[in-house]
């Protein structure tokens, strides 16, 4: 497994019902998208949220998928020509686990980055993390969870997929998930 996100920040003002219209129009195009497990079309707007961003996240199944959605000319390019080239940050999967309401409509997701101090031992920090995404996706509102790491950055992201608000986090405004069914729970090795 293989996470991914580009977060777009927009203006202030930016008129967040054009984000809306793009995802009601695009976001069924990825419904059946080979090799891909989920991707979340997450969106903050300023009234509960610092900024107005457009931030999707992925979990791949592996990067063949990543790659021709990314470069070959499967979707990325839309992204391109309609806000420029965003950074792509991805993360090497370290575990996936469904939660009580797996197959329940998403509408919100969180996102947490936690750093892995320098001193630390990586394994046993994932481990941590590991045993985290267990509790976390133990919530009844949790759709499914994921955990992943960066090796340029040492750095975890947990990602939670939720069938109620979340404070603080990403509105869903729609769920691609053609292979989510697929992704193998619990560790990736």
């Amino acid at each position: 497994m293989h996470a991914m996100q580009y977060e777009i920040t927009l203006p202030a003002d930016y008129d967040m019902g054009i984000i809306r219209r793009r995802v009601a129009d695009k976001g069924p195009l990825l419904d059946n998208f080979p090799g891909l497990g989920l991707k979340a079309y997450c969106v903050r707007e300023r009234d509960s949220s610092p900024v107005n961003q457009y931030a999707p996240f992925y979990l791949w199944h592996n990067t063949s998928g990543m790659s021709r959605f990314l470069v070959g000319g499967s979707g990325f390019r839309s992204i391109i020509d309609s806000f420029g080239r965003p950074v792509v940050r991805h993360w090497v999967g370290a575990g996936f686990q469904r939660g009580p309401a797996f197959g329940a409509k998403a509408v919100a997701a969180s996102k947490q980055l936690t750093a892995i101090p320098a001193e630390a031992d990586p394994e046993a920090v994932t481990e941590l993390a590991l045993a985290e995404l267990r509790a976390r996706t133990s919530d009844p509102a949790v759709l499914c969870g994921a955990v992943a790491i960066d090796p340029s950055s040492w750095e975890l992201v947990h990602f939670t997929l939720c069938a109620e608000p979340v404070e603080g986090g990403y509105q869903v405004l729609h769920l691609s998930c053609p292979e989510l069914a697929e992704l193998a729970e619990g560790r990736s090795w």
